[in-house]
């Protein structure tokens, strides 16, 4: 299938400007078999993330009367290799490019990150949302390397309820799309 005309020119410049990095797709030997995309997909960038996992106490679903950290939404930016910012990522979960193109995903797989501390890493399918730009026809995201944002392990209680939390952190998306 070919892509349209407006993808593959923004593919080319990202790629040619070094917004982006095209590399082997394996995050870690242990991990790479659960977090794989099907073999009609392929790398077409990876983008850095920076920003906060956000949590709210909450009580617990149960007759404990117990609260808890409970995950809200992710708020991060995105950044080509060179540190400038070119997109965003929110709640959905969604990823936005700077041009206003939109994927919403769902998650497929998960594995505990290798580093202690760190949020899950995941293999999300994706849907376009928005208009066709440079991420409208990314069809998988893979997140890796993550440092950071779990749930704070203390201070959810009755007096707490209701307070969120904003917890660092960074993450690498690989973005796939069908060939």
């Amino acid at each position: 299938m070919k892509k349209p005309f407006a993808f593959a020119s923004f593919l080319t410049v990202l790629l040619a400007g070094g917004h982006a990095i095209a590399q082997p797709s394996n995050p870690s030997a242990g991990l790479a078999q659960k977090l794989n995309v099907g073999p009609e997909e392929s790398l077409v960038m990876i983008v850095p993330a920076k920003g906060v996992q956000i949590y709210e106490c909450r009580a617990t679903k149960g007759q404990d009367g117990g609260y808890e950290w409970a995950f809200v939404a992710p708020e991060a930016d995105l950044f080509d290799t060179r540190g400038m910012k070119i997109g965003r990522h929110y709640a959905g979960p969604s990823w936005e490019a700077a041009d206003g193109s939109k994927i919403v995903g769902s998650v497929k797989a998960r594995a505990d990150a290798p580093e202690e501390g760190a949020i899950a890493w995941l293999l999300l399918g994706a849907k376009s949302v928005g208009p066709d730009g440079a991420f409208s026809h990314v069809s998988s995201v893979r997140r890796v390397k993550t440092v950071g944002g779990i749930a704070p392990g203390t201070g959810c209680s009755a007096a707490a309820a209701g307070t969120l939390a904003r917890v660092p952190y960074t993450a690498d998306y690989y973005f796939f799309t069908r060939e």
